[in-house]
């Protein structure tokens, strides 16, 4: 089951028993979705040992970070749905560790080492997701109102589920789109194109700025 993260505490912090808190108290949220259900299944190559994983949703334990807790705390954020360690590429085609977390309202990239917030995404300004056809790692996010992002994780396709569940509960649906060469926004005039090639042993990846 996934363990999906909520947070909770009565009125001016206080407990709901009355008595006062520390930090926000979490609950468990499981759900039974399962990447064998999940809305892309045979467009994307897929490594065998991804097949019919099933979905944790917290997998660097939320509730025991006293930093995140204070962060989503702050913002006013409900319930972390999915929560991991990824690889971002930033503009200059180096990659950074980042702690991805998505809500109920908004996709959250945070410093790795000090979970410090380098940027809030509204899930509602996420237009759609940007994948290769093969089995790679990369997903790109297309976003209306600002810049587009790149990531990498091992966790692309939980990640791409939960979004759509939770786009769909906000009426605002998110497009998948695949093919194995996808341009996106790295600010807000460079254009960059991701090209994807099989080749033996795995999948070459090419940046091109434009």
């Amino acid at each position: 089951m996934a363990r999906r993260v909520r947070v909770e505490e009565g009125e001016n912090g206080a407990a709901a028993d009355g008595g006062e808190v520390e930090a926000p108290r979490l609950r468990a949220n499981p759900t039974l979705t399962t990447e064998a259900q999940e809305p892309f299944m045979g467009v994307k190559v897929r490594r065998r040992s991804s097949m019919y994983r099933q979905f944790q949703g917290d997998y660097i334990n939320v509730a025991g970070n006293q930093h995140i807790l204070k962060l989503l705390t702050k913002q006013g954020d409900r319930q972390v749905l999915f929560a991991d360690n990824v690889i971002k590429v930033n503009r200059r085609s180096k990659v950074r560790k980042r702690v991805l977390l998505i809500t109920d309202v908004a996709l959250y990239s945070l410093d790795a080492d000090w979970f410090t917030l380098k940027r809030r995404i509204s899930l509602s300004a996420i237009e759609k997701v940007l994948l290769s056809e093969l089995n790679d790692n990369f997903f790109a996010l297309s976003v209306s109102t600002e810049y587009d992002c790149l990531f990498a994780s091992t966790h692309k396709t939980e990640i791409v589920t939960i979004l759509q569940e939770a786009t769909r509960k906000l009426d605002t649906p998110l497009e998948v789109c695949f093919s194995n060469r996808f341009e996106y926004y790295m600010d807000s005039e460079n254009i960059r194109e991701v090209i994807f090639e099989e080749v033996p042993g795995g999948v070459k990846t090419t940046f091109v700025n434009k």
